[in-house]
């Protein structure tokens, strides 16, 4: 197994992604030693009856002499997070995070800076529905993407640690690429906050429609219903910290989004075959460069998914 990247890190927040980055790390030899925190009893119990790491009872002692602190707590908590762990973190260290939005979350943590560690923000696009410390895996960041939003104007003590902790994240077996804020923003608008927020919203109008009755819509839930209540289960206050956070990018793709589906609407009233062709044709080339890209497989899933490494497939 090579040298571990980081001596020690410190995670604060073990849920779904903290818990697979402490399992990944310790697998992968990607770090010495594991320090672990979070704010809930509960939580902290659970981590330490797994494992998972040397669960401190308080956020100071977890980040003191740690190389790396990751928090993995939601976007909104970020700065408050960073405030309380900054002045306790080692000269050099460095501070970074796995939330989905980045422009706010870089001035939550920057605005943390004491000009002695190196604030790196970051985003792993990897997870499932499930949470809690529980729900982690070691393999959930293998061939994912990690995007990291650096500063722009860095001196070479920066310039290093951002290598350093590019490698961590591909030790963790993901693919790692650097991003400006606001663009990383407007893509995951589009790739990740849209379709939550689109399948939260039908899972909620298919409960309310006076038409049909709820146990009807549990019992004959097709494939395509059935994936939007997997991605509606995703943790509540996560994502409304996502959409409170990047509102600019949301509704820019929320406004596009709804003038296509008007368009639809208006096909089908009109019966315009031609349309509705043209546009599900396009949107089947849009699969299939997905698949050829590696992002997905093309193997049959009628909502019935497979085990992977233990896991449900994401």
């Amino acid at each position: 197994m090579p040298d571990p990247v980081f001596e020690r890190i410190a995670l604060v927040g073990v849920g779904l992604i903290g818990s697979s980055i402490a399992r990944a790390a310790a697998e992968y030899g990607a770090a010495g030693s594991v320090a672990l925190y979070d704010m809930s009893d509960e939580v902290r119990a659970k981590a330490a009856g797994l494992g998972l790491g040397e669960v401190a009872d308080t956020l100071e002692a977890a980040v003191a002499g740690a190389d790396c602190v990751i928090l993995c707590v939601p976007v909104g908590a970020l700065e408050a997070v960073a405030k309380a762990a900054v002045p306790h973190m080692k000269d050099g260290a460095i501070l970074t995070d796995v939330g989905s939005v980045k422009k706010q979350a870089a001035g939550a943590l920057f605005a943390a800076d004491n000009g002695k560690v190196h604030i790196i923000p970051g985003h792993p696009i990897a997870g499932t529905e499930q949470s809690g410390p529980e729900a982690g895996f070691p393999t959930l960041f293998r061939n994912a993407w990690h995007i990291l939003t650096p500063r722009e104007d860095a001196d070479e003590a920066y310039q290093a640690a951002v290598v350093r902790l590019s490698d961590f994240w591909t030790a963790l077996g993901a693919k790692v690429e650097t991003m400006e804020a606001g663009r990383h923003d407007r893509v995951l608008a589009i790739t990740s906050h849209l379709p939550h927020l689109i399948a939260f919203n039908i899972v909620a109008t298919a409960f309310d429609m006076e038409t049909v009755e709820q146990g009807e819509v549990v019992k004959y839930s097709a494939g395509g219903f059935r994936d939007f209540t997997r991605i509606a289960a995703s943790d509540p206050v996560m994502w409304r910290d996502v959409f409170l956070n990047n509102k600019e990018a949301v509704l820019e793709c929320l406004g596009r989004f709804s003038e296509d589906l008007a368009a639809l609407q208006r096909a089908i009233r009109w019966g315009d075959g031609d349309m509705l062709m043209r546009e599900f044709t396009r949107a089947r080339t849009i699969r299939k460069a997905i698949i050829d890209a590696g992002q997905d497989s093309g193997a049959v899933n009628f909502g019935r998914n497979e085990a992977v490494n233990g896991k449900a497939k994401p």
